[in-house]
């Protein structure tokens, strides 16, 4: 297992701004003391494997000796030998700081704020793998994106990885959630074509929405998500 301790973190003010609706200099001037404050309480930290597959059956696939059923998941791996499974955190102290407050708006601020500063630490993770590995095009899928590979995935993801609480202070609670909650975990895989979970979920209200819905798709998958 690969630690990445002290992950430095980029949230430029322009990308603050749109992911908080913020077009108003008196809005700006509200945030910027939260983001200010946020930025030395942001410990951001990951771990990753190098992992190959061992084993693709019909629906399942064998990594490292662990199963993982997914007909999803084995299908993007048909090609695929050498896989990368992660967890990234920031950390609770930004949640701790954001509880702190009785004013729900800033809870607010400092809850997007901390979104920010994971999907810049996942950027870095990314970024890290094709530059040491020699990756081109990288997809990733992360347990309870999909019906088809639901949260209980959690627990084989973490025993692949060892002692992730250990290493980066992240473990699962008993709902297969995540703690600290901005935490993010997942498999990472070399793809010519970019894959995202969101083209096989028909959800409509996500704000973690990558891309539209994929009808046809999801039928050459197999799946049903309705």
């Amino acid at each position: 297992m690969e630690l990445l301790d002290n992950i430095p973190v980029s949230m430029p003010v322009e990308v603050i701004k749109r992911k908080l609706h913020i077009k108003e200099d008196s809005q700006w001037n509200e945030v910027q003391p939260l983001v200010e404050a946020a930025l030395p309480v942001i410990a951001a930290k990951a771990v990753y494997k190098v992992c190959y597959i061992d084993k693709k059956l019909k629906d399942a696939v064998l990594i490292d000796g662990i199963s993982f059923k997914s007909r999803v998941l084995r299908k993007n791996f048909d090609a695929v030998e050498r896989v990368f499974p992660y967890v990234i955190t920031i950390g609770d102290e930004l949640q701790q700081k954001a509880r702190a407050f009785n004013d729900l708006l800033k809870q607010y601020y400092l809850d997007i704020i901390g979104n920010i500063a994971l999907t810049a630490a996942r950027e870095y993770l990314e970024e890290r793998l094709r530059t040491k590995y020699g990756l081109g095009g990288m997809s990733r899928m992360s347990p309870g994106s999909l019906t088809d590979w639901p949260i209980q995935e959690q627990k084989p993801l973490f025993s692949l990885l060892g002692d992730v609480e250990a290493s980066i202070g992240v473990k699962l609670a008993k709902n297969l959630l995540m703690i600290p909650q901005k935490s993010i975990s997942g498999i990472y895989f070399p793809t010519e074509i970019s894959f995202y979970s969101c083209q096989l979920c028909p959800r409509e209200r996500c704000p973690s929405r990558m891309t539209g819905y994929n009808e046809k798709l999801a039928r050459e998958y197999g799946i049903d998500e309705h």
